[in-house]
């Protein structure tokens, strides 16, 4: 698609009704913020170029990091929403490198549960609007609970972060919960390397690592850097020592195959809690106010489904998360919250935000609209 649908129009009045002014995002980014924060998926797919001086920049691959970076050098007042309507850039499976999003971005508003249920009821309307007469069912997930269960479960912090990162991707949670029950101390490491890894040395690993790089012709500045390196090396040498007990572990798949009706979310993970004996604490507190607010906002009975492994593939997600679809449709939007985007890309005070986007190509085939 390389040229606005004529459903767009209706797009932009939804963005006028809702209160959110339509954002001028240029076309040409700063690629260090989604090579740093996007997650691996759009990682691999953004086309890089570089300025005169050398700046790694690229095309925009998608609008919620342009528009959090535009806010920022404004020093715009919150709240603010933010809407969108252009083109993204992306290599896909289909050939298409160009197609249209739009979406909005909701920046600053401190009331999370009101926020997140409002971004839900946005999109819904925004789809509704464009596609009437389709029935649309939403399924929404919560990195936020997720990352809360595993900590009341005494799973140690690097675990936690690397289940934490796969949460959005079955296959690489798959992976980790299988290296999770089927630890090995296997090592291909040498002697020395082995010994330093044993002893947590980062520093002298790192400087070994500096060595053989500098033997090999290998630059520090090519890739990742001998500390980096390091680090990750040490990390993995610690998640396969850890040993998790099989109540433990049986309580996190138990956790995982929770998918409910959002209406019956809030009690299945009061019970998941019971049977776990575990408490979840401030997430499970605004998941329910989060449900509650949802419910307020007309979504009601068999539209919003609760499913506990449920997350999307970008690494700034903080909270709620949700995708849309109608009937097997591939998904036609997709949000989420993302309270630490603003301040890793330099906000001086935290800014707490949530939003979507909603893909026009896979719409306008819905709707049935010539190419």
């Amino acid at each position: 698609m390389t040229a606005l649908p004529a459903f767009a129009s209706d797009i932009l009045a939804l963005f006028e009704e809702r209160g959110a002014g339509l954002a001028d995002v240029a076309v040409l980014q700063p690629a260090d913020p989604f090579l740093d924060m996007a997650g691996e998926d759009l990682r691999r797919r953004i086309f890089l170029t570089e300025s005169e001086t050398g700046a790694a920049l690229c095309l925009r691959p998608e609008f919620t990091i342009p528009v959090c970076l535009d806010h920022i050098a404004a020093q715009a007042g919150t709240p603010r929403r933010y809407g969108y309507l252009g083109e993204v850039f992306r290599q896909r499976r289909d050939g298409e490198a160009e197609f249209f999003q739009a979406g909005i971005e909701d920046l600053g508003e401190t009331d999370i549960a009101t926020a997140d249920a409002r971004s839900l009821a946005d999109a819904h309307a925004l789809l509704m609007r464009v596609l009437p007469g389709h029935d649309l069912a939403a399924t929404l997930g919560d990195q936020r609970v997720f990352e809360a269960v595993l900590a009341a479960l005494g799973l140690p912090r690097g675990w936690r972060t690397r289940l934490a990162r796969a949460f959005g991707s079955a296959e690489q949670l798959a992976a980790a919960l299988d290296d999770l029950a089927n630890p090995t101390r296997s090592s291909a490491f040498g002697e020395t390397v082995a010994a330093l890894v044993l002893d947590g040395d980062a520093d002298g690993l790192a400087g070994h690592v500096a060595g053989l790089m500098e033997r090999s012709g290998l630059s520090p500045s090519a890739g990742r850097t001998p500390g980096a390196i390091a680090r990750r090396m040490i990390e993995k040498a610690e998640l396969r020592s850890v040993r998790l007990s099989k109540d433990a572990f049986d309580a996190l798949k138990d956790f995982l195959a929770i998918r409910v009706p959002l209406e019956q979310a809030a009690d299945a993970l009061a019970a998941f809690e019971s049977r776990a004996g575990v408490a979840l604490g401030s997430a499970m507190e605004l998941f329910a106010a989060r449900a509650e607010a949802i419910a307020a906002q007309g979504l009601g009975t068999g539209v919003v489904a609760y499913d506990a492994a449920f997350g999307r593939p970008l690494d700034y997600y903080t909270g709620l998360v949700y995708e849309i679809s109608a009937g097997s449709s591939r998904p036609l939007a997709g949000g989420g919250r993302y309270d630490r985007l603003l301040t890793l890309l330099g906000a001086e005070t935290p800014i707490p935000g949530v939003g979507f986007s909603v893909w026009l190509d896979r719409i306008a085939a819905l709707r049935g609209d010539a190419p």
